[in-house]
């Protein structure tokens, strides 16, 4: 920045100094009257463009059939069996009840399940479960066989081993549904307190994707209401132990109080939409912009207690930070504006709104700051000697220890990348969500107990209207559900054809001989039609098969997979379909196999974007230091903090969520900001004639207090996401701060001994 410009504009914000504190006050303002026009989603479908493939398929599915919405009710008697009248009874009441559920379309159950038989010649359609408590021992042990035998009631609306029962409401919500899942929601809660408080030796389990939204936007709301005022606090504290200055620490607040507020100001105004994967941009932001106000109050603080007053200190600190810390800014936005490569809406969101933030962040550190400092009463510290003797220490350990630590440092950065191998990034909407969270606990028992949540949707084409009763077309069908049950991945199929054999029997006076697909296409439509007249209203096969009966719907119920697990289960049957029945052959369908299919699309387009990003902040950095050389240098200690946190994390944790695909462009565009600093630094001693050795004391002895305080402040910061129950946060507030950490040590004990090897002097 040129230096007579920044004179002149010193020289004017301490001159106007209550001019610029009314003006950043009312811009402030102006800005964070947009709060009210927020906009919040719970809608899972914000996460994808509209073009997604997966989504049009998914879409495409519910066109076609009923919607796939549902909320899937374990009831789990205590005594160890559903088979009882008490248990039977309280699942024909939820049953009832479930109907009056907001939005509901259909609820499946034990109780309500259509079960056919011959009666007489005729075909008899009837509740397996009508009366329960008038139920004789003998109708017990009846139910029990028929549900435990048949394929579309056995691992889904109730256990193998009978001991826990399944509730399925299927829900046909309208579109921008928010407000009818929250309803929704809190109806099935009541609903469920109600039953346990009729029925306390019963325990209730609730789960499904159509809450998923819900949960995750109640989590986010208790990152916002707990861990943001953790992290502020927790800034804060760090700041007034590492400054010792209760006004400098004073004007962080203020200063951190005036970018949340605008930035927060400028979403509302910009009518963007967050949700729970981008919901802490507040948290960032708040850490992330601290950076610049230390560097330029600890200047401050140095110029005072070498004698110089305070608006002489503030003048000084402007003149030594502007240019670093217009770089820093800069950089840091590159990273963050990287994220637009990411395929997922909200991550291009966060990564625009945190590089807003950063500039807000600059305008005002180098506004409202220097003006609030100037009427501040600031005084001089004679105890950050203390960090400074500190520093100077270090600086001289690192100058005489130079080789030893170039080397050893190498060898633990060697050996902690060696982990990244072992770093899967993977992801399952299950485990979204910790075990602090009921519905967590909950997916967890159905999973374990019952079946499956995830699936894995089919439409599969019989090619002409009315061919689902084709017999040929039934037999490509019915193998292709038993190749899927007899796969490991699988709990549960759900298919047309098991419906044909089962009439095909009932039709030959339940001889089991004929529990198999009819030959005839004339007797498999009339079986069909006979079927469809004899059911209640309300449960027909609409959500199995297409209105011209041309199509038939198969749902592959999984155990819990990782998303690269759930593509190649998909994948395999794929080749199946184009080996044995290629004119059935169409992609799955399914929430679960849409995010899995973004966990890898949004990994593969963010690391494009990052790497984009790293060249451009190259090519910043060689042409500030104007030097291929020392430009280059500087990647290392920016490049390698990354892969040394996913290393550790390999080797502690080794499954990475979506949090994975932006830990190194969040990080970074932050780890720069201490190697400018250093460098800014070390290559001003260089110009002036100092020799290497010297230039790096006085690097340490410039800026090395002030990046050690920013480094800290940021570490802890984020590790207040660490604390998190919601899985991108915890493990992105780990990883960044393991980044930052790395970045530190490199910064101090790498990059100097670097420098001293290869800028040598005579």
């Amino acid at each position: 920045m040129h230096s007579a410009f920044l004179d002149r504009y010193i020289e004017f914000m301490l001159r106007r100094r209550w001019l610029v504190l009314a003006s950043s006050v009312t811009v402030m303002l102006v800005l964070t009257a947009g709060l009210q026009f927020i906009n919040i989603s719970n809608d899972w479908r914000d996460m994808l463009d509209e073009d997604n493939p997966q989504l049009v398929a998914y879409d495409a599915l519910e066109d076609t059939y009923t919607a796939t919405n549902a909320a899937l009710i374990a009831v789990a008697p205590k005594g160890g069996s559903v088979f009882t009248r008490e248990a039977l009874g309280a699942i024909e009441e939820l049953t009832e009840a479930a109907w009056e559920v907001p939005w509901s379309s259909r609820v499946d159950s034990l109780t309500n399940y259509n079960h056919s038989e011959s009666v007489e010649d005729d075909l008899n359609v009837e509740r397996l479960v009508d009366g329960a408590e008038s139920l004789s021992d003998e109708d017990l042990a009846r139910i029990r066989k028929i549900a435990l035998a048949e394929p579309s009631v056995a691992g889904r609306l109730v256990s193998h081993d009978g001991r826990v029962a399944g509730l399925v409401i299927s829900f046909t919500l309208p579109e921008h549904s928010d407000a009818a899942e929250i309803q929704t929601y809190h109806y099935l809660r009541g609903l469920l307190d109600k039953a346990r408080a009729a029925h306390p030796d019963i325990a209730y389990h609730v789960t499904g994707n159509v809450f998923v939204n819900q949960v995750l936007t109640e989590a986010a709301q208790d990152d916002m209401g707990i861990l943001a005022p953790a992290a502020f606090l927790v800034i804060v504290a760090v700041g007034a132990f590492l400054l010792r200055s209760l006004f400098g620490t004073l004007g962080i607040i203020i200063l951190l109080i005036f970018i949340v507020a605008s930035t927060m100001g400028i979403i509302g105004w910009t009518g963007l939409v967050l949700n729970a994967a981008n919901s802490g941009i507040p948290l960032i932001i708040m850490t992330l912009a601290i950076c610049d106000s230390v560097h330029i109050i600890g200047t401050v603080n140095s110029g005072m207690s070498q004698g110089l007053d305070r608006d002489a200190a503030i003048a000084e600190s402007l003149r030594d930070n502007a240019w670093p810390v217009f770089l820093t800014t800069a950089t840091t936005m590159i990273g963050f504006l990287s994220m637009n490569a990411s395929d997922s809406p909200p991550f291009r969101i966060l990564g625009n709104l945190v590089a807003v933030g950063m500039l807000v962040a600059y305008v005002y550190s180098m506004t409202l700051l220097p003006a609030l400092l100037s009427v501040l009463p600031l005084r001089a510290r004679a105890a950050r000697a203390g960090g400074s003797a500190f520093f100077q220490r270090l600086g001289a350990f690192v100058v005489a220890r130079r080789t030893l630590l170039l080397w050893s440092v190498t060898a633990v950065a060697v050996a902690l990348v060696a982990g990244v191998p072992r770093v899967e990034l993977t992801d399952n909407w299950t485990t979204h969500l910790d075990k602090r969270y009921e519905f967590r606990r909950d997916t967890d028992f159905v999973i374990e107990n019952l079946s499956g949540v995830e699936t894995l949707e089919y439409s599969l084409n019989a090619g002409r209207d009315g061919g689902i009763t084709d017999p040929a077309y039934l037999r490509k069908v019915d193998a292709f559900a038993e190749w899927y049950r007899a796969q490991p991945e699988v709990a549960h199929v759900q298919v047309f054809s098991d419906i044909m054999k089962r009439l095909n029997k009932n039709m030959h006076g339940d001889d089991p001989a004929f529990y198999r697909l009819p030959e005839d296409s004339r007797l498999a439509a009339q079986y069909l039609l006979l079927y469809e007249l004899s059911v209640p209203f309300g449960m027909d096969l609409n959500n199995r098969i297409n209105i011209a009966k041309s199509a038939t719907r198969m749902t592959v119920t999984l155990r819990r997979l990782k998303s690269e697990e759930l593509r190649a289960l998909e994948v395999r049957g794929q080749d199946w379909l184009r080996g044995n029945a290629p004119d059935l052959a169409n992609e799955a369908s399914g929430y679960s196999l849409v995010f899995a299919h973004l966990a890898i699309r949004n990994t593969l387009s963010m690391l494009w974007g990052t790497v984009t990003g790293m060249i451009v902040i190259s090519l910043i950095l060689i042409a500030i230091f104007r030097s291929v050389r020392f430009g280059l240098i500087s990647l290392v200690p920016n490049l390698i903090p990354s892969a040394m946190a996913f290393g550790v994390w390999g080797y502690l944790y080794s499954e990475v969520g979506p949090a994975g695909s932006l830990v190194t462009a969040i990080a970074f565009g932050t780890v720069v900001d201490d190697t400018i600093h250093i460098m800014a630094k070390y290559l001003k001693a260089r110009r002036e004639g100092l020799p290497s050795p010297e230039a790096v004391r006085y690097a340490f002895n410039s800026v090395g207090s002030a990046c050690f305080i920013t480094t800290m402040m940021l570490v802890l910061g984020f590790l207040v996401f660490a604390t998190s129950g919601f899985a991108i946060s915890w493990m992105l507030g780990l990883l960044v701060a393991l980044t930052l950490g790395f970045a530190l040590v490199l910064d101090l004990l790498f990059l100097p001994p670097l420098l001293m090897a290869i800028d040598r002097n005579t």
